[in-house]
């Protein structure tokens, strides 16, 4: 199942827009003059050749036509037969573009990947490197399963955004890492949930704890410090249990997730208290500090 949020007319509306806007069109273009490059086309490095031209209207003609593998195929030839030349640039580009579309995504990372290393300070950079992320973020799976594509959408936006701040690509890129960090957290989150339910009670505050430490602008946090809680309150570590009850009714006092920690800790005889030495305690001061508590 695809973690895609962003799918769709609205998808592909946006996507048609940045691409107009990659490759200096005018806004009232349409795809069926999606041709940057004039009536002739640009002359190729190695010499006019009619054959280029062809290549790249046919290329063109299937991108309009939504037959997004053939598009690629003949964008392909075009890239052989004339490398790096103009033809070559934009036949890069625009073979990434229909590969997303068509949803190829392991085709639209190598295309765009490559354009990314051959060309890596064109205008058109940024949008070949927001392809590769967008490719990687419609990968991402469900919690239960491997999250290596959410780890490479951080990445490769993150990468974006700090190469290309100013970039119309920055905005959006930076909701993906958001929402992949958030999926990351929702992965240590069920495995530590895993082994608290097998009263591996170790084993699960070592996954909690990565979420306090690494997803901190996540929605998991107070979860995670209530199952912390828990969790040392089945090791009987109670002076920890206070210190995670405590830095959680700090941060989240209308939480449901402190209520019912609160009770927990009522039901032992204790209540909330927080030890500043603990590991629970320092590591939320970057929490506190970073919204502003």
């Amino acid at each position: 199942m695809g973690f895609s949020i962003s799918t769709g007319v609205a998808r592909k509306a946006r996507l048609a827009s940045a691409l107009v806007l990659a490759l200096g069109l005018g806004a009232c273009e349409t795809v069926s003059s999606l041709n940057p490059f004039g009536d002739k086309g640009p002359q190729s490095d190695i010499g006019k050749d009619e054959r280029a031209e062809v290549l790249f209207n046919d290329g063109l003609a299937r991108l309009e036509a939504k037959d997004y593998p053939g598009a690629v195929k003949k964008l392909q030839e075009l890239d052989k037969q004339y490398p790096y030349s103009h033809w070559s640039r934009r036949a890069l580009l625009l073979s990434t573009y229909a590969a997303f579309e068509g949803n190829d995504f392991p085709e639209a990372i190598n295309h765009g990947r490559r354009y990314v290393q051959l060309y890596p300070a064109t205008s058109d950079t940024p949008y070949a490197q927001y392809l590769i992320g967008m490719s990687y973020y419609n990968q991402i799976v469900d919690i239960n399963r491997d999250q290596e594509r959410a780890e490479k959408t951080v990445a490769t936006m993150e990468d974006l955004v700090r190469k290309w701040p100013t970039s119309e690509y920055a905005k959006d890129a930076k909701e993906r890492i958001r929402m992949a960090r958030d999926q990351l957290a929702g992965k240590e989150m069920d495995v530590g949930r895993y082994y608290l339910n097998k009263r591996n009670y170790t084993g699960a505050i070592n996954r909690f704890r990565e979420v306090l430490m690494k997803f901190q602008n996540t929605r998991h946090v107070e979860e995670a410090l209530a199952r912390i809680a828990e969790a040392y309150m089945g090791l009987g570590i109670v002076d920890e249990a206070q210190t995670a009850a405590a830095v959680l009714g700090h941060n989240f006092p209308d939480s449901q997730w402190y209520k019912d920690t609160y009770v927990l800790l009522e039901t032992k005889g204790a209540r909330p208290r927080e030890n500043t030495d603990s590991w629970i305690s320092r590591s939320m001061k970057t929490f506190q500090r970073t919204v502003g508590l």
